[in-house]
């Protein structure tokens, strides 16, 4: 008979994700980014210890301190509303009635199952229904939702309701093909494979339309 903890590891290995939104508990930002710091600092502490680590030691000794802020400032500051970036949309003045690709976005972000990088490219798509948005706003949002515990289901799924928001059509697509270091680094330790994850709306989901976005990034249409 499975226990908990082992099922709870299968689930892991799996990458299921339960919700499109984070796990984010209510009282998340009850308290300060300070104080995230200074209590995050004594688990990792208590981590290197119990590893056998001597935080003594010059290299080792700042370290609970540098991952502390890391964690909350940096690799998971995606988690606080506060840094949403603010997508200024425009008039589509030139009346530009095609599909608008931006691809190769660099994806830095963490498996929530292991605390381990995944890294790759987004590649994003988007009909005019009237407004555009700035090219560098694609590339912060897909930061923001990036930087936190995440799937890489949930994390496409997520920028595609965004811009979505943002540009007031169902006209956005989404491709996201990246490594996963629970994969190539421990388990199986498969170096080569990656993960495509993808999310079509409105008039994306007709073929034609697919197919020629997944051409302009050059990737396989069988999705």
């Amino acid at each position: 008979m499975i226990n908990n903890e082992e099922h709870n590891d299968e689930i892991g290995n799996n990458h299921i994700a339960t919700n499109t939104h984070n796990p984010i508990r209510e009282d998340a930002f009850d308290i300060s980014d300070e104080e995230k710091i200074t209590r995050i600092k004594k688990d990792v502490e208590n981590i290197l210890l119990t590893l056998g680590m001597d935080l003594t030691d010059d290299s080792l000794k700042g370290t609970p301190n540098r991952v502390a802020k890391m964690f909350v400032k940096e690799i998971f500051g995606g988690l606080h509303p506060n840094k949403k970036p603010s997508a200024s949309t425009f008039d589509n003045k030139y009346k530009y009635g095609e599909m608008l690709v931006e691809k190769n976005i660099v994806v830095y972000s963490t498996c929530e199952h292991h605390l381990l990088p995944i890294y790759g490219r987004a590649h994003i798509a988007y009909i005019s229904n009237g407004t555009v948005v700035g090219l560098s706003k694609m590339n912060r949002i897909v930061e923001y939702y990036a930087k936190r515990p995440q799937v890489q289901e949930r994390l496409t799924i997520q920028i595609v309701k965004e811009l979505q928001s943002v540009l007031n059509t169902e006209d956005v697509a989404c491709v996201i093909d990246a490594k996963h270091m629970c994969v190539n680094s421990r388990g199986i330790k498969d170096i080569e494979s990656s993960t495509v994850t993808s999310e079509f709306g409105g008039k994306f989901k007709d073929e034609k339309t697919k197919r020629e976005f997944l051409d302009y990034i050059k990737l396989d249409t069988r999705f």
